[in-house]
């Protein structure tokens, strides 16, 4: 030991985060070992050398960090297992043929209902199906012959059929109670402390948003636009921080689906039909939510892989719409745009993994008091007193800068230009910061 440390002990070691994860699995963001794999499968098959494509097609769906993907080879040819959220893939593949399949659920008696329901999704499927066992489990099948099964095919076809089973099993136990769940061991349990902190804050951000709507300021005629966007807001917030499964994942993704669809209601009457589900949500007993609050691996993200510039295309369409609210002393509504946009983005794209970081960011500070609570180590920002860690939020931008440095070679942070006079010009300053960023990526070698 040093002389500094015996005068002065060893520096304390940072204190490390929860491993509270947050927003939607994507897989868009592989290691250069996964591309080299999905490189040498693509020539192993046009080779003709199958099972060295199936193998390193499998080590390409493979992420260390999910634990999501297992195979191994036997006399039958190479048995695979993969995670998708709530619902596990088994699957064989072979000189003959790719065949996986995912039990939903599981029935004693035929519904008319369910039966009907899946029927119906038939019809919607490319590549899986439907079907019952002669156990009479639900579940959904994808298989097709060696010759005909490219790496591509068995990628969209392993991704349609994991994400349904995903996505279904939730939806049919909810609606319809003769059936039962199957396959369901893998999921891990959220500690009961990080359970009560998410469904508070559910329940306090959507009464803050009502209470803000009720106030009637500004004139929801003349404005409709405020209460939609601290709506919409609110869904990408609760989706994003909140990370939920089932029921609840469905009722978001609804909402968006109804303000953004295609018909003859007008922004306030979306607003209205918005408002109805949020109530729903406040009216769900908290046992129905905690059932639904569950850590699992994901194989496949369902949202669409995009460039930075589309990020900056959103932010040009939306941001300048803050300006109004802000100048006339509505700062909840002009915070609201900002959060719109990096919720929306979050949404509806796999952004590029700096735009994700800076991201997540953003709500560490714009809802610190949530991070706090889930025993995150740094306040960003006081809204007590309206004070912002300048020093720390910094730090947490440079280290985002250099940690994508290999892959991102051109990316710069203009942190000078940062606005710290209050959380919504924070926000717009912010924003603009990601705005001038260059993501181009390094060529792969």
């Amino acid at each position: 030991m040093g002389l500094l440390d015996r005068l002065f002990g060893k520096p304390a070691p940072e204190p490390q985060d929860p491993p509270v994860k947050f927003g939607r699995y994507t897989d868009t963001y592989k290691k250069p070992d996964q591309y080299e794999a999905w490189d040498k499968s693509l020539k192993a098959f046009e080779e003709g050398n199958y099972m060295e494509s199936y193998r390193t097609f499998l080590q390409y769906l493979r992420d260390e960090g999910e634990d999501n993907v297992h195979f191994r080879e036997t006399e039958a040819g190479i048995e695979f297992e993969l995670y998708q959220g709530s619902k596990k893939v088994n699957g064989l593949a072979n000189l003959d043929h790719v065949k996986a399949e995912s039990k939903v659920a599981s029935t004693e008696t035929m519904n008319i209902g369910f039966l009907r329901r899946l029927i119906d999704h038939n019809y919607d499927l490319k590549y899986s199906r439907f079907a019952l066992d002669a156990d009479n489990n639900i579940s959904i099948i994808f298989d097709t012959y060696t010759l005909d099964c490219s790496p591509y095919k068995i990628y969209y076809g392993l991704k349609e059929l994991a994400a349904n089973a995903d996505k279904q099993d939730d939806l049919l136990l909810d609606e319809f109670p003769v059936l039962k769940p199957v396959g369901m061991g893998h999921l891990k349990d959220l500690p009961l402390a990080e359970k009560e902190i998410k469904h508070e804050f559910i329940n306090e951000e959507i009464r803050k948003v009502f209470q803000l709507m009720d106030s009637g300021k500004p004139d929801p005629q003349q404005y409709p636009g405020a209460n939609a966007y601290l709506l919409l807001h609110l869904c990408y917030k609760l989706d994003f921080l909140a990370k939920p499964e089932g029921h609840m994942m469905e009722v978001l993704e609804r909402i968006h689906r109804q303000y953004f669809s295609k018909d003859e209601r007008n922004t306030i009457q979306k607003t209205h039909l918005l408002r109805k589900e949020f109530q729903k949500l406040l009216d769900r007993p908290k046992e129905d939510f905690f059932k639904e609050m569950y850590q699992v691996p994901a194989t496949f993200g369902i949202t669409s892989p995009v460039n930075h510039e589309k990020v900056v295309t959103v932010i040009d369409g939306e941001l300048q719409h803050m300006d109004w609210y802000a100048e006339n002393n509505f700062p909840e509504v002009a915070l609201s745009i900002p959060g719109y946009i990096v919720g929306f983005c979050l949404f509806n794209y796999a952004v590029p993994k700096p735009d994700w970081d800076l991201f997540l960011l953003y709500y560490k500070i714009t809802e610190s008091a949530y991070f706090n609570k889930l025993g995150f180590s740094n306040s960003y920002y006081d809204p007590e007193t309206n004070t912002f860690d300048k020093k720390a939020i910094g730090r947490a931008i440079r280290h985002i800068v250099d940690s994508q440095a290999d892959t991102y070679p051109k990316l710069q942070a203009q942190t000078g230009s940062l606005d710290f006079s209050d959380l919504p010009a924070f926000a717009k300053s912010y924003l603009h910061m990601i705005r001038v960023m260059d993501m181009t990526k390094a060529e792969r070698g």
